[in-house]
């Protein structure tokens, strides 16, 4: 696994590291522990799913980043998806919203839109079958606000990016978060389920 580890190139490396972030910002929160649980969850998880794994304590600063600004990055949520209370946000989507939040406001050497583009790949890989879009949503909102507000640099110039950018951070046909419902939204038609709340993420660890 070292060997093997060593190949991989610094997106995947980044892109494993906050697979691993948010499987133990989950568990962290579905279980209501603490934060010193949520370092020993951190441990833990680096060991199963990424031994070997060089990512520069990656998975660590974005967990440590989320547990330290969860007070501030909690009521982002909330003010950009304002229909959805944020204990009704899947626990996968919460948690993919609070890493993406914390990356564009806190982490200055990582690209908006990579940031933006990884969170949602966490959504869709994780989540359910609108977390993608919702997240993409949600974050593509975060993002105008803070280029407005000149908190954020886009270092896209090329021209030719334009169109698949545009798409990429579209606010328009917005998904409501799986799990949740605005209050006059109607069930969803007889025999359609709803999607499930996560794929593979653990919620506690052995």
């Amino acid at each position: 696994y070292v060997a093997h580890f060593k190949k991989i190139n610094t997106m995947s490396t980044r892109h494993l590291a906050r697979t691993i972030a948010l499987q133990t910002l989950y568990e962290w929160d579905f279980n209501e522990a603490s934060h010193p649980d949520a370092k020993n969850f951190l441990e833990y998880n680096k060991s199963q799913f990424g031994p070997g794994l060089e990512d520069g304590d990656f998975s660590v600063r974005l967990v440590e980043g989320v547990l330290k600004h969860q007070k501030e990055l909690d009521p982002t949520i909330e003010k950009y998806a304002p229909e959805w209370p944020l204990d009704k946000i899947t626990v996968v989507d919460r948690n993919v919203l609070r890493i993406g939040i914390f990356e564009l406001e806190h982490c200055s050497d990582i690209p908006p839109r990579v940031a933006i583009n990884e969170a949602i790949e966490l959504g869709k890989t994780f989540g359910g079958e609108s977390s993608g879009r919702f997240i993409n949503g949600v974050l593509g909102s975060i993002y105008k606000d803070l280029l407005k507000e000149g908190k954020i640099v886009d270092e896209e110039e090329d021209p030719s990016h334009s169109a698949n950018a545009s798409q990429t951070l579209s606010t328009k046909g917005r998904d409501k978060p799986d799990g949740a419902k605005k209050k006059e939204e109607s069930d969803p038609p007889a025999g359609e389920k709803e999607p499930t709340e996560e794929k593979t993420l653990d919620k506690a660890t052995s």
